[in-house]
């Protein structure tokens, strides 16, 4: 088990109605930035109750944050937030929402162009404090200080990490999620099982607890798959998978654990070049990195295949995993979407000139992001 360090400081605030607790968790005094997106808050009530909860508060709102958070949108939104002298904001949304606020609330103090800390961490700086109402599991973003900002102009998109950039609470209330359509709980499931398998699929690390964590995590996400993806989810359903979303990416898991997440990093280029849905690239380049990154990973690749699939050889493994994604209404083949050598080409020529090995311990070089691109087309 690697030596670590954990801290945590966002509040949960779980279960029916709970919107209402945000007014006294926000300073009276505070003047509110409201993120959010398209108009699906508006029609599942979230944006009343958020209203109404804030009532007495002076806030401001700031709409239109895309999926995957683009930078041109978000430099409107600081623009705005600094004119109207804002010292808090409230998140309502998805991860990606929640990520653009985390990127909104570290630039307002930050004195340069805000792409800089993207591209260099030694530049964060201290985030304003800020809050979410999740409408969307998925990223684990509304309890954790990460976040992912793309820049369709330049067709780039990059994580970073604020460690000042923890929401100072999140609400969860899993009624919010019955509208949702199923693809998006689609993604949010594979987005989720991505996550989890990130922290865990890697070398043996002797984590023992964080294993049996992360494996009650994936258990839970195949048990509910079938009954989310109906018409008869129950309240428990979204509950769970609410849960099982912030749990798979809130630090929990990964304590003591070595770390992978190549997946994700080639999924990026997959979304930034072609528009891809973030779980649609999960789901496609996953059972490329377990199939030509099978050799480090057999031991693991094995327990995940025993505990999880109750199956023996990496084959099985694998098949069960693509077939779950499948099962989601998820296609897993580059070229099912399209796309093909060019874009092979292309991602690994990024990955080669910016030098990136990616993966535990960088054994994802650029010659192998090429090999599980192409095993997958």
């Amino acid at each position: 088990m690697n030596n670590f360090q954990f801290i945590n400081p966002t509040e949960l605030i779980f279960g029916k109605g709970q919107i209402s607790q945000i007014a006294s968790r926000i300073p009276k005094s505070a003047r509110v930035l409201i993120t959010f997106g398209g108009g699906s808050i508006f029609k599942n009530g979230v944006y009343d109750s958020v209203k109404n909860a804030l009532k007495n508060h002076v806030t401001v709102e700031f709409g239109g944050i895309e999926a995957n958070p683009d930078y041109s949108t978000l430099c409107k939104a600081i623009e705005l937030a600094r004119a109207e002298k804002i010292d808090f904001i409230l998140a309502v949304g998805g991860g990606s929402i929640i990520d653009g606020t985390k990127f909104i609330a570290t630039a307002m103090n930050y004195a340069g162009d805000p792409w800089e800390f993207i591209l260099d961490s030694s530049k964060i700086c201290a985030a304003m404090p800020f809050g979410t109402v999740l409408t969307l599991p998925a990223t684990g973003s509304e309890m954790n200080c990460g976040a992912v900002i793309s820049r369709r102009e330049t067709q780039e998109k990059y994580a970073f990490h604020n460690p000042t950039g923890f929401p100072v609470f999140s609400v969860l209330d899993p009624e919010v999620c019955y509208s949702l359509p199923k693809h998006q709980v689609a993604n949010g499931i594979i987005d989720t099982f991505a996550h989890t398998l990130e922290q865990y699929l890697t070398v043996d690390g002797k984590t023992m607890v964080m294993d049996r964590w992360a494996e009650g995590v994936l258990q839970t996400l195949v048990e509910l798959a079938p009954k989310l993806m109906s018409k008869d989810a129950s309240y428990d359903d979204m509950a769970n998978f609410m849960l099982a979303a912030t749990m798979g990416l809130n630090g929990f898991i990964a304590m003591g654990t070595t770390q992978d997440w190549a997946t994700h990093m080639i999924g990026h280029e997959l979304t930034a070049l072609h528009g891809l849905d973030h779980g649609v690239t999960l789901a496609i380049v996953y059972p490329g990195v377990m199939k030509v990154m099978q050799a480090p990973k057999k031991e693991k690749l094995l327990q995940y295949g025993k505990r999880v699939w109750a199956v023996n050889t990496i084959d099985e493994t694998i098949a069960k995993t693509e077939e779950f994604f499948r099962s989601l209404g998820v296609l897993t083949k580059l070229s099912e979407h399209n796309i093909d050598e060019h874009t092979i080409n292309e991602i690994s020529s990024r990955f080669e000139s910016r030098n990136m090995n990616v993966g535990e311990g960088g054994i994802v070089t650029p010659d192998k992001v090429k090999a599980i691109l192409e095993i997958v087309l």
